[in-house]
């Protein structure tokens, strides 16, 4: 494609045809182009057309003689195919869980950016041929990546909905028209049951349809990303911890002796929670906690050296089928390291741990009932148990301590309240101080206060110098 500026359109003129007695001629470069018309109506139109593109400053392509915007069209694939195509170009270096996010985003986008929806397939039957066949891949033989649906044999409904969806999509050059993407934009909003997704969900999802789009533009199928121009902002999100929900530190024990006293798995994983609160990790972080990453003394404080994390995700994301992947810390760079202090009564917890349960066979402290990874239906289900006795009736029905995550917003709590440097705060947590302020600032503005009564001492003070 020899692309140029240099465009001369000529009248219409007359030829000896009763078919097409009118013709349009332009130069593009130095290529001769024609096409002739039944009606001088019909000619005047397509010059016009011509003459729109070259007031707009497209370029002309001299083998066809058309704008770069009408060649875009001709050749444009379907929005199903540049999604499987975004999907494969992410994947050897997203990580397992932005996979599925990818892939969970495309499915709502590719579900309804559609011509017609005769014939269409069962929409749980055409999410699932969406997210496990098309923008899910597999590592063939050869070691070239491909998605799952090129690579097997899907069932005979997941192969009509697959065909369904490859005949139906609409053209990438179409989807920057404002009813298609008001479309796609309304569909990363519900949920599955039709009720508005959260906040976040819908921020996460238009940021995936959003660099979709800028593959778009990169592959030059698009001129530019066209969201910018629709009137639909994302909605604000406030990330801030609603600390009417946190346990304080009576709560938080009392829920860790309901942990305990819940059974022989929660007495297993009675230092595994012990580890969210007492060093607010995160539960991937301490489902990869091995014994040489802890510092653990016969008294007084200790100390974890986390190297990594376990983020629990579905086997079909993962490079080698696990349904976990092992990844470096959050916002870290991949080997780096982070220290936590941890009190006594954890080192206690964890020195039981060990004395009790020992170890797996790669040395990690914690472990299913069957083996591998502790899953998080299994530490959610204990949590759940301890919230029944922990609780009264009323509070269970409510958002208090809902998930373990709790736990971690608890002990990050807790150091901030005690006078912890928010710095210090934010490295033991693995936060920047930024992210820190955003998540805690309720409990950090309210520092504040002893922070001035602090200067104020200071500035009293008789070493200070006092001005006349």
């Amino acid at each position: 494609m020899a692309l140029t500026y240099s465009v001369r359109i000529w009248g219409i003129r007359n030829r000896p045809s009763k078919s097409a007695p009118f013709q349009l001629r332009w130069l593009v470069g130095d290529q001769t182009h024609q096409q002739p018309f039944q009606t001088k109506t019909l000619a005047d139109g397509r010059r016009a057309e011509l003459m729109s593109a070259v007031r707009e400053g497209e370029q002309f392509d001299t083998v066809t003689g058309l704008p770069v915007s009408e060649l875009r069209k001709l050749s444009s694939p379907t929005w199903f195919t540049h999604a499987c195509a975004y999907a494969l170009m992410k994947w050897p270096t997203a990580a397992a869980k932005h996979r599925a996010s990818i892939a969970e985003s495309m499915t709502a986008v590719t579900s309804v950016l559609v011509t017609s929806s005769k014939g269409a397939p069962n929409p749980k039957t055409l999410r699932s041929a969406l997210s496990s066949w098309a923008f899910q891949m597999v590592r063939q033989e050869s070691g070239e990546l491909t998605a799952r649906m090129d690579a097997e044999t899907p069932p005979a409904d997941i192969a009509q909905a697959l065909e369904w969806v490859a005949t139906h999509s609409v053209q990438v050059a179409d989807v920057p028209d404002s009813d298609q993407l008001r479309r796609a934009l309304a569909a990363i909003s519900r949920r599955l049951d039709g009720k508005r997704a959260a906040d976040n969900t819908i921020r996460r999802k238009r940021m995936v349809l959003s660099n979709a789009l800028r593959y778009a533009v990169e592959r030059d199928l698009l001129a530019t990303n066209p969201l910018g121009r629709i009137d639909w902002a994302p909605p604000q999100t406030d990330d801030e911890v609603d600390f009417q929900y946190v346990p304080g530190p009576v709560l938080a024990r009392g829920l860790l002796e309901a942990v305990r006293a819940s059974g022989a798995r929660g007495e297993q994983l009675h230092a595994f929670f012990g580890c969210l609160y007492y060093a607010a990790m995160r539960p991937s972080e301490v489902a990869a906690l091995t014994k040489k990453d802890c510092k653990l003394p016969a008294s007084g404080w200790g100390e974890l050296v986390l190297r990594g994390s376990r983020p629990e995700v579905g086997s079909g994301w993962t490079d080698d089928g696990r349904s976990y992947e092992d990844r470096g810390l959050k916002r870290r760079a991949r080997r780096s390291t982070r220290s936590v202090p941890i009190p006594p009564i954890l080192v206690a917890l964890l020195r039981l741990h060990l004395q009790l349960y020992g170890v797996s066979e790669d040395g990690r402290l914690f472990r299913a009932a069957r083996g591998g990874r502790v899953r998080s239906t299994e530490y959610c289900g204990v949590w759940d148990a301890a919230r029944e006795k922990a609780l009264s009736a009323d509070e269970v029905e409510t958002l208090l301590a809902d998930v373990p995550y709790s736990l971690r917003h608890a002990g990050v709590s807790l150091w901030i309240k005690a006078g912890v440097d928010p710095v210090e705060v934010a490295r033991r947590a693995g936060h920047t101080p930024a992210v820190l302020w955003k998540f805690y600032a309720k409990i950090l503005r309210g520092q504040q206060q002893a922070s001035n009564s602090m200067i104020d001492d200071a500035l009293a003070s008789p070493d200070h110098p006092q001005q006349g």
